[in-house]
């Protein structure tokens, strides 16, 4: 596991929310498609780095990437206890699914399925590499996702399904599945890249990413 301590006390100056709190009013994160490649048949890594699998001493291939943030309600208040199912593809965009049929290279030292609980104050955090862009199947190989991360939230009261994508990449304009969220909420689906703080690793990269549901 990983010390954050330094990055968590930055989250109230990076995150995306912190306009919205200032102003007492939070826009719920939009919802977005499960996804063909969900892995209801997977036994999920439960400690919070996906950088590593257990009984194999090599480590994923790719970008080092720290996620982090909030669950909170619309009030902005904590969601505390809630489960997050958190599932990507490699570096090189290829999920471990028996239905993903990329070409694209499996990555042994990486197998892209997490379980987290937030904490009293609904903070989460995991470790991962940052996921490749892939063509969406053989019947479209010329339309490509942008490289992006989902997450199954389970609340107190809630349940929501949404993904977070990466500032700055050129095909989250086309990206159909981004774009179908309603029009100014688009950014409330994008992270940036940011440097790391000092107590996590030099080549590493942080992203923050809050989760608002309505209720809880």
């Amino acid at each position: 596991m990983f010390l954050i301590a330094g990055a968590f006390a930055a989250m109230g100056t990076m995150s995306p929310l912190r306009l919205s709190l200032a102003q007492s009013r939070l826009r719920r994160t939009p919802d977005q498609i499960l996804g063909p490649f969900y892995p209801a048949m997977k036994t999920a890594d439960l400690s919070g780095d996906l950088t590593h699998v257990p009984g194999r001493s090599g480590h994923a291939q790719g970008q080092i990437l720290n996620i982090m943030g909030r669950v909170l309600n619309i009030k902005g208040e904590p969601v505390p206890g809630a489960k997050l199912e958190v599932w990507q593809a490699n570096t090189y965009g290829r999920y471990t699914h028996p239905a993903d049929r990329n070409p694209a290279p499996l990555d042994p030292d990486f197998e892209g399925f997490t379980t987290l609980k937030t904490d009293a104050e609904g903070r989460y955090k995991f470790k991962t590499v940052k996921p490749g862009a892939y063509p969406v199947g053989p019947f479209a190989p010329d339309v490509w996702r942008p490289p992006h991360i989902h997450f199954r939230l389970i609340g107190q009261e809630d349940e929501l399904v949404t993904q977070m994508y990466f500032e700055g990449e050129p095909l989250n304009e086309k990206d159909r599945w981004l774009q179908s969220a309603l029009p100014g909420s688009t950014e409330l689906l994008i992270a940036k890249l940011l440097p790391p703080p000092p107590d996590l690793e030099r080549n590493s990269l942080l992203a923050i990413f809050d989760i608002v549901t309505l209720r809880g």
